[in-house]
């Protein structure tokens, strides 16, 4: 596998008077720049139905204060520079509660929820009110007793940073006077290890074979990925129409459940990782539904962008942590992209042999170890900043986007069962909207589920 390479988008978090204005940070001004507008949303499922008479409360005293962002507004100051502007919060404009026909089927209210997240998701926030909204579908479908969504521009901070807020606001459904606990990182050889910039300098002193092996592989992705970034775009498949203004189109939702004790006992028996793992099934099922789609497309050239978070940490943060100054698990954008070549399947080889899937991906994902693509693709970035503007920097990264056919990202969850405000929460899962891709495929292992976002092709 040779079409690798890791696209770092890291976000300084500046110092700030929260009584005044702050910066913009440059990854915050590309995805508000005139070619892009990404957002989050996500979803927590509730077991019972919602009552919502406690949502302003919430959002004033417990939401709303864990950033400043969540309470300011996006201007520019007289030189054109993009800052953070304190305003006044007014909680009920950011609530919205959709109406639809009472007394019917649960089935119907799935179609009603499917499409009213279609709509959110095509629909730009207003300048004039910070860059956040909650949803609440009150009507039962067939996976919940109602839904509460998150909506929140992207230049709030990446999925770690917003992850961490909303978990902030949930507590243990067994006891919330104790905080939710995430499942520990344990080292061992197979582990990615996410501060790419150490890890690649302390293999680059182990021995001489694997210097060269560092430089040649460095240039070999550094080089891909400049050309995957202008000119050089995925096939036309099943996956990826090729059009422009893609993200613009409406979405579907589809949503596949795996046991995780069963990955687990993958993992363990073939002594990958979770990650390879959850991979090696992404790429297959793929393939395989491009070779249904059209058989001559099962073999095409196809790039997934994986999303991993490039902070040194061993776990989930506090919001409060995030948010000192000195904290390696800082609050906003800190993430890279993986720029992943879909394995093939063999022409002797049949579907009847997964595993060997899952071998690839670990073989994918291992040999992106020995690369400091990373560091260069970043220097580049920041050189694109400094002389071309955010502007020029945002169209590049958009390329990237739309050059590639797939995007995949996954959270990981806490180990006890959440609730809201004494509601249980069955399952929480996310989307990013606004991409210029046709698939966006996210997986959280609380709920052990993945939920694919298909644009209408």
């Amino acid at each position: 596998m040779k079409n690798i390479n890791v696209k770092k988008i890291v976000e300084e978090e500046e110092d700030y008077d929260e009584t005044s204005s702050f910066p913009v940070s440059p990854t915050g001004q590309y995805f508000t720049s005139s070619v892009m507008s990404i957002s989050v949303i996500c979803v927590l499922e509730s077991e019972i139905p919602i009552d919502d008479s406690c949502t302003i409360t919430l959002l004033k005293d417990v939401f709303v204060p864990i950033n400043p962002r969540f309470s300011s507004i996006m201007v520019k100051d007289k030189n054109g520079v993009k800052q953070w502007k304190k305003v006044e919060v007014k909680h009920k404009d950011h609530i919205n509660v959709p109406i639809f026909p009472q007394g019917k089927s649960k089935e119907f209210y799935d179609n009603c929820f499917n499409e009213y997240l279609t709509k959110i998701s095509m629909e730009q926030f207003p300048q004039s009110r910070p860059l956040w909204e909650i949803h609440i579908f009150k009507y039962p479908t067939t996976k919940s007793a109602g839904n509460l969504v998150f909506k929140l521009h992207h230049s709030l901070g990446d999925g770690f940073s917003l992850m961490g807020a909303l978990l902030s606001c949930l507590q243990r459904a067994d006891n919330p006077s104790l905080p939710l606990t995430f499942p520990s990182f344990t080292s061992n050889n197979n582990n990615y290890n996410h501060n790419l910039e150490s890890d690649y300098k302390k293999r680059l002193c182990t021995n001489v074979v694997q210097r060269v092996n560092g430089v040649v592989n460095t240039f070999l992705d550094f080089g891909w990925s400049l050309m995957k970034s202008t000119n050089l775009e995925d096939e036309r498949t099943s996956i990826r129409s090729g059009d422009e203004g893609v993200e613009f189109r409406p979405i579907d939702i589809t949503t596949m459940e795996f046991s995780l004790d069963h990955l687990k006992v993958i993992k363990s028996n073939l002594k990958v990782t979770i990650n390879d793992v959850i991979c090696g099934v992404l790429f297959l099922g793929v393939r395989l539904y491009m070779e249904e789609m059209k058989y001559d497309q099962k073999n095409a050239n196809s790039t997934a962008l994986v999303l991993l978070n490039t902070r040194n940490i061993a776990g989930y943060k506090s919001v409060k942590e995030m948010l000192q100054p000195k904290n390696e698990s800082k609050w906003g954008n800190q993430f890279a992209f993986l720029h992943v070549s879909l394995p093939k399947i063999d022409k002797e080889e049949s579907s009847t042999n997964p595993l060997s899937f899952v071998f690839k991906a670990q073989d994918v994902i291992q040999r992106k170890r020995n690369s400091a693509a990373v560091i260069l693709t970043g220097k580049l970035l920041d050189t694109l900043q400094k002389y071309k503007g955010p502007e020029v920097t945002a169209k590049y990264i958009h390329n990237t986007l739309k050059n590639s056919s797939m995007t995949i990202s996954n959270m990981i969850g806490p180990v006890e069962k959440m609730a809201l405000a004494n509601h249980p929460v069955k399952s929480l899962y996310f989307m990013v909207v606004g991409v210029p891709e046709n698939v966006f495929t996210p997986s959280a292992d609380s709920s052990v589920s993945m939920r694919y976002l298909y644009r209408i092709l």
